[in-house]
């Protein structure tokens, strides 16, 4: 063995340089298969986000308490994730480029660790080979693969720390065994393999640092047990420091343990079809897959990022060929551990180091043991590769020693390091979006139904639907049980506006569910997210209104298969609402927040139900207490700054006004966060304000009717009754039948104008639309007594007054003409007016503010994938009530403007009855 020397500065250069060259491209890909779910999906990322939490959820951000949970305990791995979301957010440059600094990391690590069992120049070809092997994209240029990077780091450097372990004199230097049990403990944080790491250390110590071989141990063990000879001190030593290893590993599994809550992950057999499988079928398959991952070492031409469902067909028979390489797969191992273990030569120390590298990193994701949620990952080979590196130098060097293949030698490791550069390269192109990557597998495994699936999202998520359901289809073909595949069809017809289609493969998707079993947990045997048929299928025929009870039945169901399950709560929520069952409503909630209370957007659904329900005061705590979970809800802080305006606290209205900013900055293109900052200004009597920010909310989006209403009710109040027209005729080529423009309009062309043909006729198109509105009919009265027609305006003063017998102004008006019809008969006058009497005025019940209402829509949460159908019902819903989004209840301030407007009325009311009783 070679002692430990220091890398020169030409060496680092070199390593680092054709890292950089093998994974420059790798800063063009985005964000990728399972980096969807890690990177945008991870709520943990999120600087809102306690850090607490990610201590306490799965590599995925789902709490690790819950079922539905992967288990995978990588929470410093996260961390970093979250450190380049604080510098760039979800910008994919950078994550892949602290992914290539780590691989550079692991190499000049790797290249130290060399060293100890290879010479200068084979540890450097080693460590190129490393840095090169193609195998290792898909733990490099993917980003999730920073779980193998980290782990890789601290493995290593726990392992050189251990090297270290003895002294001079054959002591014990306890100083670095506990910095390898520290950095251990780190390596698992970032990894569960990286506690594999003992068992690398407990082989150095036996085979390498005190140079037993396995002839020598099985003598002294007999001499002992003979009586002829006690326990070596060396022994001693060794037992010592391993009994120190044993425990602490001990020690780590069972805070691992406790961390799972002692549960496994629930894994369904399309993740691994061996898994579920009867003997012999399953051991069969588990060791056939031992070859496949050596293949792929020394092979890496064929490379997959899927290779789950059927990929790897079953080894269900003794008489299956492949059965061939199981065999000659582990006579090559046993040979290699003969040499290994039998002789105390370097070659044999250095044999045994790259086979415990190979092999202990790999065991828990052999599935021999316990199975693993994939039957092959290629990232999970990244450890493994280094002892496989070791041996290919260990194996060069022995060549170069030879006169006749010294030259050879060179030129072929000068050819497969280019060629695996070259292969590197390309294989990044692959991982630049998620149909280049599973385009690439399709190439390569025709028979997994997933990567067709995975094919039909990367589509759908341009909105091809079409081609997508091509492939959706294809993987129906492939797997006929796949539920999750009959599922993505029927999304897909229904985005294709096909429902009769979609409802048929929710059906199929459906009847392929397993059985309720009585007495065994129903999520044991299925996916979790497979119980989305219910909501999907559900949410399809609840647009159908005679079918809502049968659509809550499949609600219903789906939590009685898992009363857990928090998704089919807020979606039977959202339909309760519709159902105008509130009450049912907020009890689906309630136990939905009983699941999870650091949900936002179920405090924001529980604060719509108590809008519903006419509760105001609940409805602005619960909004509240949604913004306190996430500062940037965008539907918490709009409903939440339009309840405060309602309510018409003054006090309430500069933290109303604080929300409305907040939320135009985060979504400027909403017209309906100006109009209601306008409204606002409006309130305050902040003319000049409201002005401005009625107008941006037009600007930003054309025809905005309210906007244009209050804008020109905005003008009309400050006297600049002729700045108000022209928006209300903007306002009229939008909405030809808007009943309040129509009259305000008509008001300002009778009283400003003197145009009385045009208020005639806009009161005379208000009646063509409703002949029962009181207002138009009325003013239109007004107008035929300006025109002097008395008679008309009689008539149509008793068709008024029988539409409204109760209002007095009316009576009063019709007696004041009647009177004025009978004086000028009495002194034989015609029936008209003098010549410049004055002109009454129309009567003045102006329109109140146009406002909106509360935008009810429930929000969603989203899956861990793709977002199920509900959540895009309530998009478009909340599409369609985005033009008004005020609430009909009228505050305290509105009614005082509208008392303020009747006493405005009676005024001008006066004003008619002295011109209409003068002589």
């Amino acid at each position: 063995m070679t002692s430990l020397a220091e890398m020169t500065w030409k060496e680092i250069v070199l390593v680092v340089g054709v890292v950089v060259a093998c994974y420059w491209n790798s800063l063009f890909c985005g964000f990728v298969f399972d980096d969807v779910s890690a990177i945008l999906d991870n709520k943990d990322l999120r600087p809102s986000t306690p850090l607490m939490n990610l201590f306490r959820n799965d590599f995925w951000g789902t709490p690790m308490t819950e079922e539905r949970s992967h288990k995978s305990y990588r929470p410093l791995t996260v961390l970093t994730f979250r450190i380049n979301y604080v510098f760039s957010e979800l910008s994919a440059k950078s994550y892949h480029l602290l992914n290539l600094v780590l691989h550079a990391v692991v190499c000049l690590i790797f290249l130290q660790v060399c060293r100890l069992f290879l010479d200068q120049k084979s540890s450097l070809v080693a460590a190129l080979l490393f840095a090169v092997h193609p195998i290792h994209t898909e733990a490099v240029t993917g980003v999730v693969g920073r779980a193998e990077l980290l782990s890789s780091i601290f493995l290593l450097a726990a392992f050189l720390s251990y090297t270290k372990s003895k002294g001079l004199d054959n002591s014990i230097v306890w100083t670095p065994i506990a910095l390898t049990v520290i950095l251990v403990a780190v390596a698992t944080l970032c990894k569960e393999q990286g506690i594999t790491v003992i068992g690398i250390c407990c082989v150095y110590e036996v085979f390498v640092a005190q140079g037993f071989t396995l002839p020598h141990l099985w003598d002294t063990v007999l001499r002992i047990l003979r009586g002829k000879d006690g326990l070596p001190y060396s022994l001693l030593q060794t037992l010592l420091k391993l009994i120190v290893l044993m425990f602490s590993t001990l020690l780590l599994v069972i805070v691992r343990v406790q961390v799972i809550q002692s549960q496994l992950p629930v894994f369904t057999r399309f993740d691994n079809p061996a898994a579920v499988s009867q003997t012999p079928a399953r051991q069969l398959t588990f060791n056939y897959l031992l070859p496949v991952n050596a293949w792929l070492l020394l092979n890496p031409s064929e490379l997959c990022c899927d290779w789950t469902m059927g990929t790897i067909p079953l080894v269900e028979s003794l008489l299956d060929m492949r059965n061939l390489a199981i065999v000659a797969f582990y006579s090559v191992l046993g040979l290699m551990v003969h040499h290994g273990v039998r002789y105390s030569v370097d070659s044999s120390k250095t044999v045994i180091m790259a086979l415990s590298l190979i092999v202990l990193p790999f065991i828990p994701a052999s599935n021999l043991f316990f199975p693993v949620g994939f039957v092959i990952a290629e990232r999970v080979l990244y450890v493994p590769s280094m002892g496989f590196c070791i041996l290919v130098a260990h194996g060069w060097r022995k060549t170069t020693k030879s006169r006749n293949l010294k030259k050879l030698s060179w030129i072929g490791m000068a050819i497969l390091l280019a060629t695996h550069a070259v292969k590197t390269v390309n294989r990044n192109w692959d991982w630049e979006s998620e149909y280049t990557l599973f385009m690439s597998a399709l190439k390569v495994n025709k028979n997994n139904a997933k990567l067709w699936n995975n094919v039909g999202h990367a589509l759908e998520n341009q909105n091809n639907y079409e081609r997508a359901l091509k492939y959706f289809l294809q993987a129906t073909r492939v797997q006929p049980d796949d539920i999750g595949a009959h599922m993505n069809v029927g999304r897909t017809y229904k985005n294709l506006n096909q429902t009769k289609e979609a409802e048929d493969a929710y059906m199929i998707a459906k009847s392929l569910m397993p059985q309720i079993i009585p007495g065994k947990k129903y999520a044991t045997r299925v996916a979790p997210n497979h119980l989305n048929v219910y909501i999907n299928l559900a949410n399809l025929i609840r647009a159908n209104e005679s079918r809502l009870e049968e659509a809550d039945q499949l609600y219903r169901q789906a939590i009685s298969m898992r009363p857990d399950f928090k998704q089919a709560y807020i979606s039977r929520g959202e339909l309760l609402l519709k159902m105008k069952k509130p009450l049912e409503a907020r009890d689906a909630y309630l136990r939905a927040l009983e699941l999870d209370r650091t949900n936002a957007d179920l405090w924001y659904n529980l604060a719509i139900v108590n809008i519903e329900m006419k509760e105001p005061s609940e409805a602005l705590k619960n909004f509240n207490q949604a913004l306190e979970l996430n500062t940037k809800h965008k539907l918490a802080l709009f409903n939440s700054a339009l309840l405060m305006q309602e309510s018409g606290d003054a006090r309430l209205r500069p933290e109303a006004k604080q929300r409305f900013l907040i939320y135009v900055e985060q979504d400027p293109d909403d017209a309906n966060g100006y109009f209601n900052l306008g409204m606002l200004a409006m309130d305050d009597n902040k003319n000049e304000e409201a002005e401005r920010w009625m107008k941006k909310a037009i600007k930003m989006q054309l025809g905005f009717r309210s906007a244009l209403f209050n804008l020109a009710l905005l003008y009309s109040q400050t006297g600049r009754e002729l700045d108000a027209l022209p928006v209300l005729n903007e306002l009229l080529v939008h909405y030809p039948e808007h009943v309040k423009g129509l009259i305000l309009k008509g008001d300002i062309l009778m009283n400003h104008k003197k145009d009385t043909e045009g208020a005639k006729e806009c009161f005379e198109r208000i009646l063509q639309m409703d002949p029962n509105n009181v207002q138009g009919k009325h003013n239109l009265c007004v107008v035929y007594f300006e025109e002097r027609d008395l008679l008309k305006a009689e008539r149509c003063l008793v068709e008024t007054l029988a539409l409204a017998p109760h209002e007095e102004y009316i009576h009063r008006h019709l007696s004041i003409v009647r009177g004025k019809i009978a004086a000028l008969s009495a002194g034989g006058q015609q029936v008209s007016l003098a010549d410049g009497a004055p002109s009454p005025a129309v009567e003045g019940k102006k329109a109140p503010l146009e406002k909106g209402k509360i935008n009810k829509n429930a929000q969603k949460t989203s899956p861990a994938k793709k977002p199920s159908e509900s959540e895009e019902q309530s998009k478009k819903l909340l599409e369609e009530s985005q033009p008004d989004k005020r609430t009909k209840t009228k505050s305290t301030k509105e009614m005082k403007e509208i008392e303020k407007k009747r006493a405005a009325a009676l005024k001008r009311l006066e004003e008619i009855e002295r011109i209409l009783s003068g002589d």
